[in-house]
């Protein structure tokens, strides 16, 4: 059923921006063509976690996903099969496979957002990406009119991005996963999740441990939504890391007069943590943007957090990020980029 006028802030983890001209859910292919045979523009939206709606919201159609099914395809001596549907709540699978003793996305707890959305981005956090475990993505291919299925080598994956993020074509229906049976995790390659741990870099914990860290961790920096916590009133990280070469990343050093924390990649380019650039950039932890009548600011817990302090709008929003580009472009000669999409 497509509804009229419908607020499209109280869907995003931001609570920020407009209304939809028309809404609906699909559950069915069916259903999804039905509604994509509109003569208004679409904008498919998942969770509202990694996105920011402008204050004028969509002239169109919003179609979301409310397919919900989640099932073990296979169960094999080390590893099982699982199907999940785009609309299913991407924490609530994440708590289902751990207790069901399957390993593979344990740091990926207490990120909020739909199953759909997770490839597209190709989410990740403490050192895992759904990248190392989708097995495939079937997804309605818009230009040929029909479903397809598309291997994890030709998804695109990269860096906080995929085949799906940059283009409209692909509408994410299922996700298949192979997820190893074992009751400790895989290798926790990030330092900081070993070190809450209690363990080297390179070692393991059991799942629900795991997870348990993750979401305390997460919950520290104002990572994890929360109705009680107005530091989660964010879109998550708004910029991602930079991935700059070695000659930039030394100049960066120069400039800020000590060594940025930094990640060697298999190419020889280096990742750089944007926090760290932000405040080096001259924007603390809890400061407040000073055109938003203290609506917009930067988390208390994460630097790179935007949060809305209440009733803020989008152009304010994006106005403290357009701030925080130019400070550290100008200061430290690094061009942050934003990670959540802008509609």
């Amino acid at each position: 059923m497509i509804r009229e006028n419908i607020p499209l802030a109280p869907l995003t983890t931001l609570g920020i921006g407009g209304a939809a001209k028309q809404f609906a859910r699909f559950e069915t292919v069916r259903e999804l063509e039905a509604l994509l045979a509109s003569d208004e523009k679409i904008l498919i939206l998942g969770g509202g976690s990694n996105v920011v709606i402008r204050d004028a919201g969509w002239d169109g159609l919003v179609i979301q996903p409310a397919c919900t099914s989640v099932t073990r395809i296979g169960l094999f001596d080390d590893h099982a099969i699982v199907s999940a549907f785009a609309g299913v709540v991407w924490d609530e699978l994440v708590a289902q496979m751990i207790g069901e003793g399957l390993a593979g996305l344990e740091c990926l707890s207490g990120i909020p957002g739909l199953v759909g959305a997770t490839p597209m981005q190709n989410v990740g956090a403490y050192g895992q990406e759904v990248a190392d475990t989708i097995e495939f993505v079937r997804a309605y291919d818009r230009e040929r009119g029909e479903v397809v299925k598309i291997s994890a080598a030709d998804c695109g994956f990269a860096y906080r991005t995929s085949r799906f993020k940059a283009s409209a074509r692909w509408i994410v229906l299922e996700v298949r996963f192979k997820l190893p049976r074992q009751p400790h995790s895989m290798p926790i390659k990030y330092a900081e999740l070993a070190t809450a741990l209690g363990i080297a870099p390179g070692g393991t914990a059991p799942l629900e441990r795991v997870r348990d860290t993750v979401i305390t961790l997460r919950r520290s920096k104002g990572m994890v939504v929360d109705v009680n916590d107005p530091e989660s009133r964010s879109a998550g990280s708004f910029f991602t890391n930079p991935i700059v070469d070695a000659a930039t990343a030394a100049e960066v050093e120069r400039r800020a007069g000590s060594k940025p924390p930094q990640w060697p990649q298999p190419d020889g380019s280096i990742k750089l943590a944007a926090a760290w650039l932000i405040e080096r950039a001259g924007f603390a932890k809890g400061y407040t943007h000073d055109h938003s009548a203290g609506r917009v600011g930067i988390s208390h817990k994460h630097a790179l957090a935007l949060v809305n302090r209440g009733d803020a709008s989008a152009a304010e929003l994006l106005a403290l990020a357009d701030t925080i580009i130019t400070r550290v472009q100008e200061r430290l000669g690094v061009i942050l980029v934003p990670e959540p999409v802008i509609v």
